[in-house]
């Protein structure tokens, strides 16, 4: 079984910082057409999202997980695309059970699903993401539609990482 571990804001919608209201969110070019290609290669998708906004109190947990079905609403492929759902909601200075770069969630699904770590890969737009999935056993992916550009992923260097304009560049690179 091969699965993407996939970050929200800024990899599959555009980044909106402390997003609250489903009305904001927008689709990312090519995202659609990403899980398209990817779920007719079999994967299987999870979202994996750090939204500290909770933690620091400027939103609830049902604000986030309101966005996130606003996400499933826009992708237009049916309610169940993500065979399952991790919304972080510590601030970086609270104690973390699952916020990126935890590998704990990934772990959990690997386990849960019957997954092969390296039939899967965490796609995102930062380091933290990435390192998540690296953690975990599984590939990464890197994309420019978010925090960092193409110039920063390569002053990072981070082996094993791949480095791709946009989601659905990356979803080309699939087999």
């Amino acid at each position: 079984m091969k699965a993407l571990f996939l970050d929200r804001d800024g990899t599959l919608i555009v980044d909106v910082p402390y997003l609250a209201d489903p009305t904001r969110v927008q689709l990312l070019p090519g995202v659609r057409e990403g899980f398209i290609r990817a779920r007719g290669l079999g994967y299987r998708f999870f979202l994996f999202t750090n939204q500290s906004g909770v933690g620091r109190g400027y939103f609830t947990l049902d604000d986030a997980l309101r966005c996130n079905a606003r996400l499933v609403e826009l992708l237009e492929l049916g309610p169940d695309i993500f065979a399952g759902s991790c919304t972080a909601p510590e601030a970086p200075d609270q104690p973390s059970v699952y916020r990126k770069p935890s590998p704990r969630f990934i772990l959990e699904m690997i386990a849960a699903h019957g997954l092969d770590p390296t039939q899967c890969v965490m796609v995102g737009d930062r380091e933290s993401d990435v390192r998540a999935g690296l953690s975990a056993g599984t590939r990464a992916a890197g994309v420019c539609t978010g925090e960092y550009d193409e110039a920063t992923w390569h002053r990072l260097a981070i082996p094993g990482v791949t480095v791709h304009v946009d989601f659905g560049a990356f979803a080309k690179t699939l087999a």
